[in-house]
C-alpha cells in the first residue's frame, strides 16, 4: 500500500471496530435489562400463584366445614382470630371451633407467622374472610366487607417487588419513600355456600 493511500484510509478500520463494540455493548445492556424485567415479572407471577393457592386453601377449608359456613362462623370482617380454641387436627371439634382453627391456621400461613406450606413466601401478606354482597369493592388498604348477603369473600393482599423494603413496610428508592400500598396487590375469591 502506498503512503498516499494509507494517509486517507489508516485508522478507518479501527473506527469501524470501535463503533461496532459500542453498538454491541448497547445491545448487551438491553438484553440484560430484559432479563432483569423477566425475572421480576416471574417473581410477581409466583407471588400471585401463592396468593391464589392460599385463597383456594381457605375456600376448601370452608367447603369442608359446611355447617360452620352456613352458621356464619367464617365471617370475620373485623379482627381475625389469633389463637386456636383446640387443635382440630388432633381432636374432634364443633363446626365453630373448626372454623376458628381454619381461620387461625390460614391467617398464620398468609401473614408469614409459621412454617407451613407457603409461609414466608407472601411478603407483607394478610387476609380476611367475610360475608360481602359486593366483594370486589374496596382496595388494598381497605377490605370493605359489608357483612351482607350469603357470598363469602376470601380477600388477600401482599407487597410485590419488596427489594429495598425495610421492616416498616416502606420502600425507599433514593430519597423518595413510597408507602407500602403503592406496591400492594389484592386478590378476591368468592366462595358460595
Amino acid at each position: 500500500m502506498s503512503m498516499t493511500r494509507c494517509a486517507a484510509a489508516c485508522g478507518f478500520t479501527l473506527l469501524e471496530v470501535m463503533i461496532a463494540v459500542v453498538v454491541f455493548s448497547i445491545g448487551l445492556l438491553g438484553i440484560a435489562g430484559l432479563q432483569v424485567a423477566g425475572m421480576r415479572f416471574t417473581h410477581d407471577a409466583h407471588l400471585r400463584s401463592i396468593a391464589t393457592a392460599q385463597a383456594e386453601n381457605m375456600a376448601d377449608r370452608m367447603r369442608t366445614n359446611a355447617a360452620g359456613m352456613a352458621a356464619g362462623n367464617y365471617d370475620v370482617s373485623g379482627a381475625m382470630p389469633t389463637s386456636y380454641p383446640k387443635d382440630c387436627d388432633a381432636r374432634q371439634c364443633t363446626p365453630a371451633e373448626l372454623a376458628t382453627f381454619d381461620l387461625v391456621s390460614w391467617n398464620t400461613a398468609v401473614a408469614n407467622k409459621a412454617v407451613e406450606s407457603n409461609a414466608g413466601l407472601l411478603p407483607g401478606g394478610d387476609g380476611v374472610v367475610c360475608l360481602d354482597s359486593t366483594p370486589d369493592d374496596g382496595d388494598t388498604g381497605n377490605w370493605q366487607c359489608d357483612d351482607k348477603g350469603s357470598v363469602y369473600a376470601v380477600k388477600l393482599r401482599w407487597v410485590e417487588r419488596t427489594s429495598g423494603a425495610n421492616d416498616t413496610g416502606q420502600k425507599t428508592t433514593g430519597t423518595t419513600t413510597l408507602s407500602a400500598d403503592t406496591e400492594r396487590q389484592r386478590l378476591v375469591l368468592r366462595v358460595l355456600p
